[in-house]
């Protein structure tokens, strides 16, 4: 029987700590050879894309899937129809189709967690995010579960949106969160900087950036997205992303920092490498960082398998024949 597992479902058992551990977990088999990335492709179609990725990961998660979303768009209709297929990396059996809403933005805000958890100042305290919609509540919350954060400043551009977020995670997290009128503002004490948008222009200046912060730039999985300027990307020690070759594919502050001659590739280095030490995760304690998110797909498959275990340990799901 494969398990049909529906957004209430991923919602009653996944939890950021659960969530942390299995994605630290595919990245470190990632650096024993034990994880394959399938990079994301999007097929063009009338009216839309439909867009597919996934990934095998050995060790503990053992298990391989695909995760895809996408399609024709109207004018005014959220998308719908995000799945992953889980698969058992030994029997090749089909395990599970999980709806992908809450694992996604699960799994993102997991992603820059494990960065930060490796890459931020131990005594990192303070947070700036730009960008308050619905992937900023898990970058948040996966950045506070990895360091003891005191304060936050949110920053996006309508005032209401970031008022609402503030209180709403103030209240979540129970530390100070308060919204203020600039991205300049959010970023100039932070020790941790969060992006979180899909701006086409950087909405964050190197220039405002005080010695020691690390930056999770999480929100640009295209081309022609730009989310941090030149400047922040020259002035950091260390860069790394989540999968190369997806980077050399769809960061577009990367992909431009290379057009222009102010970064070389082989400057570049994978979140792999730095959870298992063999890339310093931190230079020194004044050294910049910065981690590129664009997001992969043994991301979507750890969560998937952490998701099946605990549903079918609960005796929740749908149990359907195939």
């Amino acid at each position: 029987m494969t398990l049909l597992l529906r957004e209430e479902d991923v919602r009653a058992v996944l939890s950021m700590e659960a969530c942390l551990a299995a994605v630290e977990e595919a990245f470190r088999q990632r650096a024993g050879g034990q994880a394959v990335v399938r990079q994301r492709t999007r097929m063009p179609m009338p009216g839309g894309l439909q867009t597919v990725m996934g990934g095998w990961v050995g060790g503990p998660i053992n298990a391989y899937g695909l995760k895809v979303y996408g399609g024709p768009r109207k004018p005014g209709v959220p998308a719908t129809g995000m799945v992953v297929l889980l698969y058992d990396g030994e029997a090749g059996r089909l395990l599970a189709v999980v709806t992908a809403d809450r694992l996604g933005q699960m799994r993102t805000g997991a992603a820059s967690g494990v960065a930060t958890k490796y890459m931020a100042r131990l005594d990192a305290t303070t947070v700036g995010i730009i960008g308050t919609g619905y992937q900023a509540e898990t970058q948040l919350e996966a950045v506070c579960r990895v360091r003891p954060i005191r304060q936050v400043w949110a920053y996006s551009r309508t005032p209401e949106k970031r008022e609402g977020f503030a209180q709403r995670m103030a209240q979540q997290l129970a530390i100070p969160v308060t919204a203020v009128p600039s991205a300049e503002a959010a970023v100039r004490e932070a020790d941790i900087v969060v992006t979180i948008t899909s701006s086409r222009q950087p909405v964050m200046e190197g220039a405002w950036l005080a010695e020691g912060t690390h930056i999770n730039a999480a929100g640009t999985n295209h081309y022609l997205r730009q989310e941090v300027d030149g400047e922040a990307i020259r002035r950091a020690a260390l860069v790394v992303v989540d999968d190369l070759p997806q980077a050399r594919a769809e960061c577009g502050e990367l992909m431009a920092a290379v057009e222009r001659g102010a970064l070389l590739w082989e400057q570049v280095h994978e979140l792999a490498d730095v959870v298992v030490g063999r890339v310093p995760g931190r230079p020194d304690a004044r050294a910049i960082t910065l981690f590129e998110s664009q997001g992969i797909g043994i991301e979507d498959v750890a969560a998937a398998r952490v998701i099946y275990e605990a549903a079918r340990g609960r005796g929740l799901g749908q149990e359907v024949p195939l």
